[in-house]
C-alpha cells in the first residue's frame, strides 16, 4: 500500500533469533528462579574449591577435650562430638557431595545415552532386549540399587559414583530412545535417508543433536536428586568410609543423636543439601522453560 504524501511510512520489524541455544540462554536469564538457582549452586561451587582458603580450620582438626560447643565466635556453626570445627566441615563436604553427586549423573548420563542410543537407532530384537533391561533396572527403586551396589562394591567415593550412576543410566537410557523414536519419521530424517545416508551418519548426525535437550534439562533436576541420594548413602553408613572425610551424609549421622542436645549438627549441613538440591530443580526447570520450543517468544 502507497504511503500518502508528507506521511512516513512504517516498516514492521522483525525480529532476528540468533539461533536455538543463543534464544534460551536469554530466556534463561530472563528466569528469576533460575537465576535464584544458579546463584545457589555458584555459591557452594565457589565455597567447595575456596574451602582450603576461607575453612578456618582443617576439618580433620580437632580437639577431643573441647566436645559439643554450640556456635561462638571461634566456631560460628559450633563443634561436634570430636571438637571439629563444624563450619570448616559444611565447606569441605560440598567437595565431596558436589563432586560425587554431579560426577555420578555424568556417568549416568553417558552409560544412558549409549543404551538409549543403541536401542533408539538399531530398533528390533536389539532394542527389545534393552529395553527389557531398562525395565528391570527402573522396577528396582534408584536408591535401593544404589545400596545394593556399594555393599557389593565396598565404601568409597569412586563406588559411590558407580552406585548411583548406574541407578540413572536407565532414566537417560529411557528418555533418549524415545526422544529418538519421535524423531525417527521427521522430516530431515526421511530426507536424508532418502539421499542414501548411513543409519550411523543419521543417527549421530541428524537425531542424536535434536534428542539431547531432554536430557539436559533431566541431567540438571538428576543433580538435585543425586546430592540427596550420596547424602543417604552416607547417613546410612555406605558413604566414603574415611571417618577424616567430611561428608554432609555422614555429618547428620555423626548428629543425629544430639538432635535435642545441639539441633545445629544437624541444621547446617541439612540446610546445605536442601539448598543445594533447591538450586539444581530451580535450575533444572528454568532449563525446560528456556529450551522448550513452544514457549519461545
Amino acid at each position: 500500500m502507497a504511503a500518502l504524501p508528507g506521511s512516513v511510512a512504517v516498516v514492521p520489524t522483525r525480529r532476528i533469533s540468533r539461533g536455538l541455544w543463543h534464544d534460551a540462554a536469554r530466556r534463561l536469564l530472563r528466569n528469576g528462579p533460575a537465576i535464584v538457582g544458579i546463584v545457589f549452586i555458584a555459591f557452594f561451587v565457589i565455597a567447595a574449591i575456596l574451602a582450603p582458603i576461607i575453612a578456618p580450620y582443617s576439618p580433620t582438626a580437632c580437639t577431643l577435650s573441647d566436645g559439643i560447643h554450640g556456635p561462638s565466635p571461634a566456631h560460628i556453626m559450633g563443634t561436634d562430638l570430636q571438637g571439629c570445627d563444624e563450619y570448616s566441615r559444611v565447606l569441605y563436604g560440598a567437595r565431596i557431595s558436589l563432586t560425587v553427586g554431579i560426577t555420578a549423573v555424568f556417568f549416568g548420563l553417558v552409560g544412558g545415552v549409549l543404551v538409549g542410543a543403541i536401542a533408539g537407532g538399531a530398533g528390533g530384537i536389539v532394542d527389545g532386549v534393552l529395553m527389557r533391561i531398562i525395565d528391570v533396572l527402573l522396577a528396582v527403586p534408584g536408591i535401593l540399587l544404589a545400596i545394593g551396589i556399594v555393599a557389593w562394591l565396598g565404601h568409597g567415593e569412586i563406588q559411590i559414583v558407580l552406585a548411583v550412576g548406574v541407578s540413572y543410566a536407565p532414566i537417560f537410557a529411557r528418555l533418549l530412545r524415545g526422544s529418538l523414536l519421535a524423531l525417527r519419521e521427521s522430516d530431515y530424517v526421511i530426507a536424508a535417508r532418502s539421499m542414501g545416508a548411513s543409519p550411523v551418519r543419521i543417527l549421530l548426525r541428524h537425531m542424536l543433536p535434536n534428542a539431547l535437550t531432554p536430557l539436559i534439562v533431566q541431567a540438571t533436576l538428576a543433580a538435585a536428586t543425586a546430592i540427596i541420594d550420596v547424602a543417604g548413602l552416607g547417613f546410612l553408613g555406605l558413604g566414603p568410609g574415611d571417618p577424616r572425610v567430611a561428608e554432609w551424609g555422614e555429618m547428620l549421622t555423626d548428629s543425629a543423636r544430639f538432635l535435642q542436645n545441639a539441633p545445629y549438627l544437624i541444621l547446617f549441613p541439612g540446610a546445605a543439601i536442601v539448598i543445594s538440591a533447591i538450586g539444581f530443580n530451580l535450575l533444572g526447570d528454568g532449563l525446560r522453560e528456556a529450551l522448550d520450543p513452544r514457549l519461545k517468544r
